[in-house]
């Protein structure tokens, strides 16, 4: 029987950032931490987390949870050739994956929970989760599709080449629009979680 995994993308530099988005702390929690608690909290039992080179600090805080941790050793490697390691790692019950950013701490489990019941009615699709009239992320893939991710392609050319495979599913959950890519993302997110308001 398959099931859905998740590839967590966390070999990003951070450069907008200035320093490793992946550690910062939020809440009380690193964001790394935080995107994992919540892949695991909606059912995800299959993580692949991929680091960069040098990326020591990043693999430990990953091994503190119950996932699978690779590494993809091109140091100007985008996000697809993240996901091309990744998706080398996955176990071949995976029949499809939520690709996670860290770049989205705000998402809700029950999100993740949504990605999987919409697979599970149609496998066959992309699905996309929307707030509001507004696409967001994390993308669930069918494995199927993700194997089409060669050298050059990426993540949205899956996505834009045939819109009568995507299924967008509304959720209660801005967290998926928000994205922390600078020092001034971070600062807000911070005063938001504070606040115990994420919905900025």
């Amino acid at each position: 029987m398959s099931s859905v995994a998740a590839i967590v993308a966390a070999a990003g530099l951070s450069r907008r950032m200035g320093r490793c988005k992946q550690l910062l702390e939020l809440g009380g929690r690193t964001v790394l931490a935080r995107c994992l608690d919540t892949l695991l909290a909606g059912g995800v039992r299959e993580i692949v987390v991929v680091v960069g080179l040098n990326s020591g600090p990043v693999a430990a805080e990953a091994g503190r949870f119950p996932v699978k941790i690779v590494v993809n050793s091109d140091p100007g490697g985008d996000m697809a050739s993240s996901v091309r390691v990744g998706r080398a790692a996955l176990s071949t019950s995976a029949g499809a994956v939520i690709v996670a950013l860290c770049d989205y701490p705000l998402l809700l489990p029950a999100t993740v929970t949504s990605l999987k019941h919409a697979h599970a009615e149609e496998p066959e699709r992309i699905v996309i989760p929307c707030h509001g009239d507004r696409r967001g992320h994390p993308l669930l893939f069918p494995r199927l599709i993700l194997e089409e991710l060669k050298g050059g392609l990426t993540l949205r050319d899956l996505v834009h080449c045939d819109p009568n495979r995507l299924r967008c599913i509304r959720v209660d959950d801005p967290g998926i629009l928000v994205d922390m890519d600078t020092p001034e993302d971070y600062r807000r997110l911070c005063d938001a979680v504070a606040e115990g308001c994420p919905e900025l």
